[in-house]
């Protein structure tokens, strides 16, 4: 599964801070059935369309946050081998984030191998909130 998280806050305090972004990247793959294989990567950009680039691997793969903060503007991505809510985490990072519009994403990247590769087409569910 890749969930894709795109949204607006109305908050750019949470969007510039470093310190919220590595203990959300630190405590929340708990929150969903995953399982940290890495401390949080999180860097700050300074230039156009500066902000904050947080990243984690998980064993069922990662997650990565994005920030645009003089537009107020968040990318997230939650992609694992692994089933998990996302109707849960979609709310999560809406109110953490404090999201004011949102997009989301969910590609069903499940493939068992047997079919042959052209005849797999991936599920795509795109939502505006």
């Amino acid at each position: 599964m890749h969930l894709i998280i795109d949204g607006y806050s109305n908050s750019k305090e949470i969007l510039q801070d470093e310190q919220f972004i590595t203990n959300w990247l630190e405590n929340y793959p708990a929150k969903i059935g995953m399982n940290k294989i890495s401390p949080p990567y999180v860097v700050r950009y300074v230039g156009p369309d500066w902000g904050i680039s947080g990243f984690i691997f998980i064993a069922e793969s990662h997650i990565a946050i994005h920030t645009f903060v003089e537009q107020s503007y968040v990318n997230i991505d939650v992609f694992s081998c692994k089933d998990f809510d996302t109707e849960k985490t979609i709310r999560d990072f809406q109110d953490k984030f404090q999201l004011v519009k949102s997009r989301t994403c969910l590609i069903d990247r499940e493939w068992s191998g047997m079919e042959p590769t052209a005849a797999v087409t991936p599920a795509f569910a795109y939502h505006e909130r």
